[in-house]
């Protein structure tokens, strides 16, 4: 994405599609030139209940900020309401209406 044209803001939750399919959720840190730097990445998942955010890396320190190439990405979004507001309470334990 052209720098002048973000689809995304720094501090919101967001969800980038990755070319592997994969499906990420993440607090957006910085919106580099060439990745989007995100904190606690959580990955879409299917669960008995449905879709649900499970970890994206298992072995990586869950409060390391990381970077994403965004030649890795097809979608970057804000994510929807209520899926920010369940990653949120799972990333912080703060529930919110």
């Amino acid at each position: 994405f052209p720098s002048h044209d973000k689809v995304v803001s720094e501090g919101e939750v967001i969800t980038l599609k990755l070319t592997s399919g994969e499906e990420l959720v993440g607090k957006l840190v910085e919106d580099g030139p060439v990745y989007y730097k995100i904190s606690r990445p959580l990955v879409i998942g299917h669960t008995p209940k449905g879709p649900g955010l499970m970890p994206y890396l298992f072995t990586v320190n869950p409060d390391k900020d990381i970077k994403i190439l965004k030649s890795a990405v097809t979608v970057a979004e804000a994510t929807d309401k209520d899926f920010a507001n369940q990653y949120l309470q799972g990333t912080t334990g703060i529930t919110l209406a």
